[in-house]
C-alpha cells in the first residue's frame, strides 16, 4: 500500500506500513518545530515562558525521534496513534519507551556487537550481492534505538521545570510543567506565578513540586487547577496560573468530527493538498488571582486566592494554502479565533 493509500478509520490507532509512519514522524515534529516558531515571532507568550515550551517541546521531539527508530523495522508492534481530537503518539507509547530504556543494558546485553554487524551487512552487500534480510535490519534498528536513546531526554507523563525568579511582573516566582493527558493523549504546558511567606524558596521548593505533580498532572478546568494548587500549598501565593493545551493536530491521520480537519481532510481526498498538509490548533487558558480570603477554623486559617478566568485564547497554525481552505470553507470559525491563523511553512515530504 502506497502513502497515497492511507486509510484509518476510526476505531483503528494503528497505521499499516512502514511509509504510513515516515510521513506521520514527518508531520509531527515539523507541527512542533513550527510551533515553537510561531509563538516566538508572534509574542503569543513571554520570552521566558517561550524558552520553557521550546524546551518541552524538544522533549517531544526527540521522544517521537525514538518512535521512529523503535519501529523502524518492527513488523510485529506497531505505534498507537490516537487519531480522535488529538494526532500524537497514545501516552502509553511514552511509558512504554521509557521502560524500554529502564532495562536498556538488559537489551543491549542480547544483540551482537556493532562491528560484528557491520561486517556481516558487507559480507552480504559487496562480497554476496544480496539485499539485507528484514531480520537483520531490525537488529540493527534495534542495536540504533538502546544504544543512543537516551532515558533523560524522554518525555514522561509529568515533566517538572525549575522554580526561578521573576524580573518585572507581579510576582516573586514562577515554575512551569508538562504533563501529557491521558485521556485527551495532548501534551499541555503550564505556568504558575506566585509569592511566598515565612519560609524560603529552598525550603518550599520540593513541596511545591510534590504538589504540582499530584495535583496538575492532568487537564482540568483551570480555576479548579489553582485551588487546588493553592489549598495544598500554605506557605505559597499563586497570582497567576497559565495553562496551554497544544493540539490537536489537524492531518490525514486524524478522523475526529473538528470542523478544521474535515477541510483539511476534504482537500486531501480531492487531490487538492498533498498528504502533507496540516493544521496545529493551541488554546491558552488563564486564571489571576484578585483578591484573597481566609478559610478555616480560628486556630488553623489559611489564606486563599479569589481567581478570575480570563476568557480561553484560541490560535491555529498552518501553511498558507490551507489558511486559505479554511477561509473559504469554514469562516466563522476562523473569524471566532483569537487571532488570524499563524502561517507556517509547507512540509515537503521529498
Amino acid at each position: 500500500m502506497s502513502i497515497n493509500q492511507i486509510v484509518t478509520p476510526l476505531d483503528s490507532a494503528v497505521l499499516e506500513t512502514k511509509e504510513q509512519y515516515k510521513v506521520y514522524f514527518k508531520i509531527v515534529k515539523h507541527a512542533f518545530n513550527e510551533l515553537v516558531n510561531g509563538i516566538t515571532k508572534e509574542h503569543i507568550c513571554t520570552d521566558a515562558e517561550t524558552t520553557f515550551v521550546k524546551q518541552y517541546c524538544e522533549l517531544l521531539t526527540y521522544s517521537l525521534e525514538a518512535f521512529r527508530i523503535k519501529y523502524l523495522f518492527d513488523d510485529v508492534e506497531k505505534m498507537r496513534i490516537d487519531l480522535t481530537e488529538s494526532g500524537f503518539p497514545s501516552y502509553l507509547e511514552f511509558r512504554y519507551l521509557f521502560n524500554d530504556l529502564e532495562l536498556k543494558q538488559e537489551h543491549i546485553s542480547k544483540l551482537p556487537e556493532v562491528s560484528q554487524v557491520k561486517a556481516e551487512f558487507l559480507e552480504t552487500l559487496l562480497k554476496e550481492k544480496q539485499p539485507i534480510a528484514e531480520r537483520k535490519l531490525q537488529q540493527a534498528a534495534s542495536i540504533v534505538y538502546y544504544s543512543s536513546v537516551e532515558k533523560e531526554f524522554i518525555y514522561k507523563r509529568f515533566v517538572q521545570g525549575k522554580i526561578l525568579p521573576v524580573m518585572g511582573l507581579d510576582a516573586q516566582y514562577m515554575v512551569s510543567w508538562s504533563f501529557y493527558d491521558v485521556t485527551f493523549n495532548r501534551p499541555f504546558i503550564c505556568f504558575m506565578y506566585f509569592d511566598i511567606d515565612k519560609k524560603t524558596i529552598d525550603e518550599l521548593r520540593s513541596e511545591i513540586y510534590a504538589v504540582l505533580e499530584n495535583t496538575a498532572d492532568r487537564n482540568m478546568d483551570i480555576d479548579m487547577m489553582a485551588y487546588a494548587i493553592d489549598k495544598k500549598l500554605p506557605y505559597v501565593f499563586p497570582k497567576r496560573i497559565k495553562k496551554i493545551d497544544l493540539g490537536p493536530l489537524h492531518s490525514v491521520f486524524a478522523k475526529d468530527e473538528l470542523e478544521v480537519t474535515h477541510v483539511i481532510l476534504k482537500a486531501i481526498v480531492e487531490k487538492i493538498f498533498d498528504l502533507s498538509a496540516y493544521a496545529l490548533s493551541l488554546k491558552i487558558e488563564e486564571a489571576v488571582s484578585t483578591s484573597a480570603f481566609k478559610e478555616g477554623n480560628f486556630f488553623n486559617k489559611q489564606i486563599l486566592q479569589v481567581w478570575e478566568k480570563s476568557k480561553p485564547k484560541n490560535y491555529l497554525f498552518c501553511p498558507h494554502r490551507v489558511m486559505q481552505a479554511l477561509y473559504d470553507n469554514i469562516p466563522e470559525t476562523i473569524n471566532s479565533l483569537t487571532g488570524n491563523p499563524i502561517e507556517i511553512p509547507s512540509l515537503k515530504l521529498n
